[in-house]
């Protein structure tokens, strides 16, 4: 599904030149959790809005679909975003002034998805989430959890191939932050791609895989207890 090759990403401003990712290459394929750990400031984020088509590489190649995406225009990035991918963040990322019905709905509207479709998916899916009773709330009414469940709820509503997810268990207390989990680990078990960006060992350890960066660079991945070292 995902590969990159010496994919890299410079920051330059007027006095300083910033290298966040240095010739990264790994792929991720169709069905696999993966998780990306690594100290502030290595450049999982960055990697994570590269994949997410969110931000295009300064060098190298990246894969998305077997499609080289590296230097597509911010228009076919979009189009490929909404058509394939859902996002979870640490912030929930939550519009305040729809409820929560309208923020589920949303992904379905940029696609243009009937009406009467958008009800019954977007009603499949609360229920799913467990937070169907809150549908007509507006998120600053809800807890931290239940606005996580939302936004899962947001990101899976439109089936999309690939979920990103940054930090998504960050702003949880830990029982709340082990339902977002066990929940991401029960979609990854329906067959979609997960990918997410933690700091938490806990949360690592629900992945298949956890690829570790330093300094903008893999310095190892743990494939179910077997760490493979790789040469910098």
């Amino acid at each position: 599904m995902i590969r990159t090759e010496n994919l890299t990403k410079i920051f330059r401003t007027d006095e300083v030149e910033t290298t966040a990712l240095n010739q990264v290459t790994f792929e991720v394929k169709q069905g696999e959790f993966v998780a990306i750990m690594g100290p502030s400031g290595c450049g999982k984020s960055t990697l994570l809005n590269i994949l997410g088509l969110l931000d295009n590489p300064s060098d190298g190649g990246y894969y998305f679909l077997d499609t080289e995406v590296s230097k597509h225009s911010e228009k076919q990035r979009a189009r490929l975003r909404k058509e394939n991918i859902g996002f979870v963040f640490q912030n929930f990322n939550l519009i305040d002034e729809l409820n929560v019905y309208e923020n589920v709905e949303l992904p379905l509207i940029y696609l243009r998805m009937k009406s009467s479709e958008r009800k019954n998916r977007v009603g499949e899916v609360l229920e799913y989430m467990k937070i169907s009773h809150r549908k007509k709330h507006f998120p600053l009414q809800l807890s931290g959890g239940q606005q996580q469940r939302v936004a899962v709820a947001r990101a899976v509503v439109a089936n999309p191939k690939l979920i990103l997810a940054d930090e998504p268990t960050g702003n949880l207390d830990s029982a709340h932050g082990e339902e977002v989990m066990n929940m991401l680990e029960e979609l990854n078990q329906k067959g979609t791609t997960l990918i997410i960006v933690t700091h938490s060992q806990r949360d690592a350890e629900y992945a298949q895989r956890i690829v570790r960066l330093f300094d903008g660079q893999i310095i190892n991945e743990n494939i179910k207890g077997k760490i493979n070292t790789v040469k910098i």
